[in-house]
């Protein structure tokens, strides 16, 4: 081979091997972003399955525990650390017998509107908080009164979460209360059993009237984050 077309050959060899892999993209320079968490009150299932959650941690009745224990139920918290923090020994017991722990802000304070920096210190905070005390990063969120916006959306997606779950069904003192139709229990739909100010029902009561619209229903209690 000539010397001019040997080195010839050999730039092109060693351009090509400087070339990164085929496999690997910017996202940046590909004009992506990281995923953005889906926002649910469903989730679609053929299973025979709702989901029972509580917001805020105020309920402190020690019958509650009780009723978790006795009816094996999955149920899924979500907790606000101004009002849960100074209780967290009482849902470390829910989470003994099979309570799911996740997050809801640590101050409760309604997320849609406000900038990036004050949504990320609400979720991740209450992140750390979680971890700290329990050991394990919450992958759910509930934004409080269920506002939301996409800063929400990518400020959860930074601090880890991968769902925002709001609610399709809402206990109330009357019955259950739906968000859109149908107006009927169907499978999948995540019902939030946290009353309204205005409601008085005890929450193991609350619980247990739900319990039975859900055996009307033909339905039984999942476990959400099994579906997530």
């Amino acid at each position: 081979m000539r010397p001019r077309a040997l080195l010839l050959l050999l730039l092109l060899t060693a351009a090509g091997c400087a070339q990164p892999p085929a496999h690997r993209v910017d996202a940046r320079a590909a004009g992506t972003e990281p995923r953005l968490p889906p926002v649910v009150d469903h989730v679609p299932t053929r299973d025979p399955v709702v989901f029972l959650t509580y917001d805020d941690g105020a309920e402190r009745d020690p019958r509650f525990v009780d009723t978790i224990r006795d009816l094996r139920l999955p149920v899924t918290l979500f907790l606000t650390d101004r009002v849960a923090g100074p209780g967290y020994g009482h849902f470390a017991r829910l989470r003994a017998v099979g309570a799911s722990l996740q997050n809801h802000t640590l101050d409760h304070t309604a997320l849609r509107g406000l900038p990036y920096a004050g949504q990320r210190a609400e979720i991740c905070g209450q992140q750390r908080k979680l971890h700290a005390r329990f050991g394990a990063r919450p992958r759910l969120l509930r934004p409080p009164y269920g506002a939301h916006d996409r800063t929400t959306r990518r400020a959860a997606a930074d601090c880890g979460v991968t769902t925002i779950a709001l609610w399709r069904a809402l206990a109330t003192d009357t019955g259950l209360r739906y968000t859109r139709a149908p107006h009927r229990l169907r499978p999948g739909d995540i019902v939030s059993v946290t009353p309204d100010d205005a409601d008085t029902t005890a929450v193991v009561d609350r619980t247990r009237h739900v319990l039975r619209e859900v055996a009307a229903a033909g339905l039984r209690v999942g476990r959400l984050e099994d579906y997530l």
